[in-house]
């Protein structure tokens, strides 16, 4: 399709989603106290903090860690820059700044080789070295806690900081779906010169959701079990986001004419590219029959998982 006809539709997608009075407190579990609190006792033995996250840099943040990181050395850590539009990095850079994040590094921790990654453990001790650190001054080992919402790269990171400074392999597994690492801080060494450990915690969500909004970007990046939202809801909302960004590489990736704001429609298509369909009975005038219709359930799964894979182009969300 050319890009004039692609500009003619844009005029005509949604301005704004509709969540149909959805409750955001319906979706999402408590803030995991437990976890909290005992990362709270852990912090007179932590010298910095580590927050890490991804396509959502600023609504997502679980603003309960801000009480936390004010009395601590931090770096914020953006992970899955390869499947992040940075066209605008100087403007996330700078707005960061204005609330108090200083110390970025952008990050694919995936990578066999992140030169950010290699900068992360130089960046900390000369952060932590300049400023006291009461009766540890003469102590040379380091260590750090690694927080942040569910399934934006935790064990991924530690994995490659133990790649790129010791060597070694996993210490922590790696799995597509939010909880997967469920004990809470775990002790890991992540560097050898000098002797760095890391506290890596459970994935902890905020107590409170600002917004429905914010609840379904934090879905869309999988931060919660898909099924506890909907996948045809995130679906539409990720099909609502393409089209407001101007990101219209799902047209090809499934075969469509032009772009669409009909989420039905483009779960169709995508169920007849990917041969999804499923038999189910109808009741008619002459009695019971089977048909074979798409199955949009399996479509929507197809699609959310593109996107969180990078098959529908670099999206920021914020």
């Amino acid at each position: 399709m050319k890009l004039h006809q692609v500009l003619r539709n844009v005029g005509n997608f949604r301005s704004v989603f509709d969540f149909g009075g959805r409750d955001v407190a319906h979706w999402f579990p408590g803030h995991m106290a437990k976890g909290l609190k005992q990362m709270r006792a852990t912090l007179r033995s932590v010298d910095c903090i580590i927050e890490i996250h991804d396509h959502i840099p600023f609504s997502g943040r679980n603003p309960v860690f801000q009480e936390t990181l004010d009395v601590r050395p931090h770096v914020l850590i953006l992970n899955k820059m390869d499947l992040t539009d940075l066209s605008n990095k100087q403007g996330i850079l700078k707005k960061l700044e204005k609330s108090g994040v200083k110390n970025v590094l952008f990050t694919d921790c995936l990578k066999q080789q992140d030169d950010n990654i290699k900068k992360l453990v130089p960046v900390v001790v000369e952060m932590i070295e300049s400023r006291p650190r009461f009766n540890k001054d003469e102590d040379t080992n380091y260590c750090l806690m690694l927080i942040g919402v569910p399934n934006v790269g935790k064990s991924s990171l530690i994995n490659a900081l133990r790649r790129t400074y010791l060597k070694k392999g996993r210490a922590s597994r790696v799995g597509g779906e939010p909880g997967i690492t469920k004990a809470v801080l775990t002790k890991i060494q992540v560097c050898q010169r000098p002797v760095v450990h890391l506290f890596d915690t459970p994935g902890v969500l905020p107590p409170k959701i600002e917004s429905v909004e914010t609840g379904m970007k934090l879905a869309l990046c999988g931060t919660i079990l898909d099924h506890l939202v909907g996948e045809d809801i995130i679906a539409d909302y990720l099909l609502y986001s393409l089209n407001r960004l101007g990101k219209f590489s799902y047209v090809e990736k499934y075969d469509l004419q032009e772009p669409s704001d009909n989420i039905q429609h483009v779960l169709k298509r995508i169920a007849v590219k990917l041969k999804k369909t499923q038999r189910v009975k109808a009741i008619t005038g002459v009695g019971n029959i089977t048909v074979t219709i798409p199955n949009y359930t399996a479509a929507a799964y197809d699609f959310i998982r593109a996107f969180r894979k990078g098959e529908l182009g670099r999206v920021m969300l914020d």
